[in-house]
This record gives C-alpha cells, structure tokens and sequence, in this order.
C-alpha cells in the first residue's frame, strides 16, 4: 500500500461489462504534468482492451501509484515509476514509458493474479502473456505506438543471439531475463495470431483459455492443449520450435527455375537455340582467340560440308513429323500444349531450424504483384529445404520471402531473388553530451524569441552611480 498526505488523487468510475469500477490514480507534484494526463486514462483503458480479448474484469478498483519503483503489481494495486523532469518537461520515451508500464501492471491483475499460473516455475505463462496483451493495448491507443515488444521485427536481435535458452526453461534458470520471458513469448503469440492462426480464430481460441483457467492454477500444457483444442487446430510444430528449442527464423530464397511447355514444334526450338546461344556471355579466350590467323581462312579447300551447314536450319522432314503428331492429339491435348504459361519452381532454404509458413511476394515481367502464403506444413516432409510449384500467366522477376516482416526472420538478405545490396552507414563522430528532451529544446527557442526583460527602477539607478 501507500499513503501520503501529499498525494494527488485522481479519480474515475468506470463501467467494464457490466461492472462498476473505480480507476484511481495516485502520485505527487512531482508526477505533473503527466500523471494526471494519462495514468487513469491508461488504467481505464487497460481494463477496457483485456476485458475484450479475456474476461471482464471482476474487481471494484484498479489503482495506479507514482512509487520507487520501475513497475510493480499487486491485486489491484500497481507501482508505477516513470516521472517529468524537475523542470516539468518530459521526454517522448518517458511518455510512452509510462503508459506502457501502468498497462503491463494493471495488466497483471487478469496474469497471473485471475488467471493463476506459477511465475516462480513459468515466468512467461505471466510475463510473456500479460506483454503479448499489452502490445495489443498499446497498439489501440494511438496510431504508431512505439512498442517495444510484440512485434517480430523487435526480437531479431535476440533470436540470432546465442546467450539464450528455450521459453521452456524454469525462472531460476532463464538467462537474459527480458527477452527470454517478455519478448519471445509475446513475439511467439502474436506471430502465432497475425500469421498461423488469423485474428479471428487466435482471439476465440485466447479468450477460451482465459475463461477456463481463471481463478485456477494452468500449467503450460493446459495453455497449449486449450490454444488447440479452441482453435481446432495442431500446433505441436509451433509450441515445440518457439518455446521448447532456441531455434530461430531464417529462410532462404535459394533459387528460382522457370519452365515452359516445349510443344515440340521445331522452328520454335531452333529459335529457342539461337536465343540461348545469343544470351550466352562470349569467354575471355574466344574474345582474343578471335584475332588469331585461323588454317582454314589460309587453305579454304579445308572447309567441308559442316562448314557451311547451317546449325539450327529446320527440315521439312522435321515439320511434317510434328504436322503428324499434332494430328494424333485429341482437340483437349491441343488445346493443353497451346498453353502460354510459365512453371516455376521455388526453392526455399530452412537455414535457421524454426519452420514458419512461406509468405512469397512474386513481382511478374509485367510490374504487377501477387502474395502468396503457404503454411508450414510445407516442411513436413523435409524441414531443411523445399521446392514450390507456381504456375503463373507471366514470368517471375522478382521474390520477396517475408515482405511484412511478419515472422522474425533474422536474415534479411537471403530473402530477396536476385539478391539486392546491403545498405547501412556508420558515424565518423558521437555526441557524448546528455541530450535535452524534445520539450525542454522547445522551450529553450521560444525563450530566444522573447525580448529581454526592462531592469527594475531600482537597478538602472545603482548602473548609474556606478557608471559615475
């Protein structure tokens, strides 16, 4: 608890499905001008978005007190920390940082103070859910939220990292305690909603859980048993990759072949050769090999039959044989070999160990765009490498594997077909100097702006005798 008589106390009742409750807020003057902008705004709204995605929330009050403390949570208490600068400015990380923690723990009171999982042995069964939720909190309060977990993209670092171990690993164990029990498991379920699952059915199959398990005691088995029997779905792959193996995400585009029906018909083909032949790179011997006196040019009654036979010359013989086998097809068969369409085959690398479903964007010859998803039974056979048949109307330009950035895949550079150049930048200089926060550099130009006060009466008169 706390108590101070220099506390300001701010205060809102709110109704969560159904049930009246008390937001409050807690917090000195030297709290302002934050906490009384956005602590009970942040407090309503956590009860308003995980009441959505569990169950309404049960208690009469939900409180919020500017403490000692980062963040800490009780049965309907929290400890917030974060505070303006003595001067009453406030930094933008020192804004979010705020709401973010009084959403995480309030957040707590539904994991694990309803939904009683034991943190000392599964960290994450609460950490990792009650982050998972918070990012979708904080993604419904503004547009752009900087949130600093949930998103795939956030955990490369960590994911490629080697100082780490399994999800699955009991609390007193965890190496890198943040990333292990916060990061990866709120990464792991919103990948599992956004990309395996779909919203829909990821939001039934959660919210089944927390109405089964609250005010009892689930083991991580009962949350993996309950996300798959809700969602009708195996999940197996996905439970034992994210959180029993420190596998990681990292899939290749290794290559792309493109096939065309050949009808058999031989001028095509000896176009087709002259074609290839044109295509191919002349070597560095035959560029210097070509100004060599050549035997034959000397004695030209050394030039044969060969010599003048023209290498790709199409004989009737050949297009009356294919006249022939044209007129044995059925009208269907015809019709088949007719066909203008493009067959490629795409090879796909699995070079991190953590299958994920295939998300391809094709670009065809034409400019235009196709996504394509393949889900991740696609490793079942080989979970090391495989290859994917696209039958398309138009040739295949480019691939991009991931393009939304959806499923943390630590190599980005192997997911391009071609393969694009590697762009970065690095600093000559560092400023080592403590920043002013955005507010404070605001207030320093307007200052500049503003004309210089006129000195006091009494002052002008001491200038003078001094002057004289």
């Amino acid at each position: 608890f706390a108590s101070s008589r220099k506390f300001i106390w701010d205060a809102q009742g709110h109704d969560v499905e159904g049930n009246r409750v008390l937001a409050m807020s807690f917090y000195p003057k030297e709290g302002e001008p934050l906490w009384s902008r956005y602590s009970t705004h942040a407090i309503i709204h956590t009860l308003n978005v995980y009441s959505r995605y569990t169950f309404p929330y049960p208690y009469p009050v939900a409180i919020s007190v500017n403490g000692p403390v980062g963040g800490m949570e009780y049965p309907m208490i929290c400890f917030n920390g974060p505070r303006p600068e003595p001067d009453g400015t406030y930094s933008e990380r020192t804004k979010y940082a705020l709401i973010s923690v009084i959403i995480h723990e309030v957040g707590h009171n539904y994991f694990p103070m309803i939904v009683n999982s034991d943190e000392r042995q599964w960290t994450w069964m609460d950490e990792g859910i009650n982050t998972f939720l918070q990012y979708l909190s904080e993604q419904e309060w503004e547009d752009g939220y900087p949130s600093r977990r949930g998103e795939p993209k956030l955990i490369v670092g960590y994911m490629r990292s080697r100082n780490q171990v399994p999800i699955m690993t009991q609390s007193d164990s965890i190496l890198q305690f943040g990333n292990n029990a916060y990061a990866k498991p709120a990464t792991a379920l919103n990948i599992l909603r956004e990309t395996i699952l779909g919203r829909e059915l990821f939001d039934y199959a959660f919210k089944e859980y927390a109405r089964r398990w609250r005010f009892k005691r689930p083991t991580p088995a009962d949350f993996f048993r309950t996300m798959e029997d809700a969602s009708g779905v195996d999940l197996d792959w996905f439970w034992r990759g994210w959180f029993y193996t420190t596998d990681h995400v990292d899939l290749s585009v290794e290559n792309l072949h493109i096939y065309t029906i050949d009808k058999g018909d031989p001028d095509e083909k000896a176009r087709w050769r002259r074609e290839e032949k044109k295509a191919q790179p002349e070597t560095l011997s035959q560029k210097r090999n070509r100004a060599l006196p050549k035997r034959t040019d000397q004695f030209p009654e050394l030039k044969d039959f060969y010599d003048k036979l023209e290498k790709d010359r199409v004989t009737d013989e050949e297009r009356a044989a294919y006249r022939r086998f044209l007129e044995r097809l059925t009208p269907e068969e015809r019709k088949l070999l007719q066909q203008r369409r493009f067959f490629h085959v795409v090879e796909i690398r699995n070079a991190g160990g953590l299958v994920m479903p295939v998300i391809l964007e094709l670009e065809f010859e034409n400019g235009k765009k196709e996504e394509v998803r393949i889900p991740a039974e696609i490793w079942r056979r080989d979970n090391r490498t495989v290859r994917k048949l696209l039958i398309r109307d138009q040739p295949i330009r480019s691939i991009v594997l991931d393009p939304h950035l959806e499923t943390a895949d630590v190599d980005r550079t192997n997911n391009y077909f071609p393969r694009r150049p590697i762009r970065s930048r690095f600093q000559v200089f560092k400023d080592k100097k403590r920043a002013q926060n955005a507010m404070q550099k605001a207030r320093a130009k307007e200052a500049k702006k503003k004309p210089p006060k006129p000195a006091a009466s009494g002052e002008k008169a001491a200038k003078k005798r001094e002057s004289g």
